[in-house]
């Protein structure tokens, strides 16, 4: 099974050719696909720089950006190191670096711990706190990969890994634990597990043959759908939530209609008998959904006096 954590953390395709060391293994763990996690982890720094003086801290936004980036890093290289035997018995997954040999074990390993040190060094650039739970944040991302070996629910705790971007952006920018900021990551949480089920509905037949666990593998197809869908409304309630609780404008409310409209047109083009549009669906829709609430909340604070 490749669940988000594989895709906020990539897809895989025909077997690699030959490049380079670097390329192959930014190849590896899909750098492009930080988008998913990145506008969320903006919202809560923005928000929180708004709260604090309503003024733009961009040396502070740089570095929160390379911590997102440097721990999804090793999130997605630990995660391919850790299934790539899983990987190479499943025809879809057969074709990653890992198992085609065009990135070594050491390679990836050598990668996963570059990206770990820029996580905690930049953690330690931004303040003592961000440094202290660093750690803690590491955890579910290293436990996600195994999780599928023992419970159907996988997608839970990859939800909990990356509900910790937003806690931790806003943690970053004012050295302080925000409720505000942890019902985004709840938001954040509950979307992504939601459209992590319904990427793992492609994997069924494959997990069931290897004994590789899932909502999708355990309960079938219909009921995983049934589980996005009541994931995406959970979603809805929290953006909403988030919104009052932080005295957000109109800009975001529009923000969040649009993302209604996104997860309604998601769970349409997506049925149980019919997953051909299933990439589009997970890639594009997901994509724009971070992409349009994130302008929307960054138009919002402007409006309402951030200084860029």
């Amino acid at each position: 099974m490749m669940t988000t954590a594989d895709e906020l953390l990539g897809s895989s395709g025909p077997a690699p050719q030959p490049v380079g060391k670097v390329k192959a293994f930014l190849r590896l763990v899909m750098i492009e696909h930080s988008v998913f996690a990145l506008p969320f982890a903006y919202i809560a720094a923005l928000t929180a720089m708004f709260t604090l003086d309503e003024r733009m801290h961009w040396g502070k936004l740089l570095l929160v950006t390379i911590c997102m980036v440097g721990l999804r890093t090793f999130a997605m290289a630990a995660n391919r190191i850790i299934d790539r035997e899983i990987d190479a018995r499943n025809p879809r997954t057969a074709g990653r670096e890992l198992v085609t040999g065009a990135v070594s074990v050491r390679s990836a390993w050598t990668g996963a711990g570059i990206a770990l040190a820029v996580f905690l060094g930049s953690a330690a650039l931004l303040n003592p706190l961000c440094l202290m739970l660093a750690p803690v944040a590491v955890v579910p991302m290293v436990v996600y990969p195994y999780g599928k070996r023992f419970t159907n629910f996988p997608h839970a705790i990859l939800g909990l890994a990356q509900a910790m971007g937003p806690v931790g952006a806003w943690i970053a920018i004012t050295g302080e634990w925000s409720w505000d900021a942890v019902i985004l990551g709840l938001a954040v949480g509950v979307w992504i597990g939601g459209f992590d089920l319904i990427f793992a509905c492609q994997d069924v037949a494959a997990d069931r043959a290897e004994g590789v666990k899932s909502v999708p593998a355990r309960f079938g197809i219909p009921a995983a759908l049934w589980g996005a869908r009541g994931a995406h409304v959970v979603t809805t309630g929290l953006l909403a939530w988030y919104a009052v609780a932080s005295g957000a404008g109109w800009l975001f409310w529009l923000g969040l209609l649009i993302v209604v409209a996104a997860f309604v047109y998601e769970h349409t083009i997506v049925t149980p008998h019919d997953l051909s549009r299933l990439n589009r669906a997970f890639f594009t829709v997901n994509g724009f959904i971070g992409m349009a609430l994130f302008a929307c909340a960054l138009l919002d604070l402007v409006v309402r006096g951030l200084s860029l």
